[in-house]
């Protein structure tokens, strides 16, 4: 499995500020199993900050497993198909995670 370090410091990669004008957000992973952790995710003023540890008031929340999230962001795993499987739970606002994840690509 893929580092998820280098996975979220990777993230900016795909980043499309375009799409990120005016947007302001933040997600947080909860990732369990091996290699799982804390990650959070901030879009602000066209920015991308993605790093370990937490973020105070989450727009929403991402649970799910470590290994899933790696595959998803190889493109192994498709994010709708896993959310509509369980694989992804959510808390918090639908739409943060969907504009996320145009603006980020993953």
């Amino acid at each position: 499995m893929a580092d998820l370090e280098q996975i979220f410091a990777a993230m900016g990669d795909n980043f499309d500020a375009s799409k990120a004008a005016g947007v302001n957000l933040s997600v947080q992973f909860d990732l369990s199993g091996d290699g799982g952790g804390q990650y959070y995710a901030k879009v602000a003023d066209g920015k991308l900050d993605a790093n370990k540890g937490a973020v105070d008031n989450p727009d929403a929340t991402l649970k799910m497993d470590a290994g899933d999230f790696a595959a998803m962001s190889k493109g192994d795993l498709n994010p709708m198909m896993a959310f509509m499987s369980g694989k992804i739970k959510v808390d918090g606002d639908l739409n943060t995670v969907m504009k996320f994840q145009q603006v980020v690509g993953l």
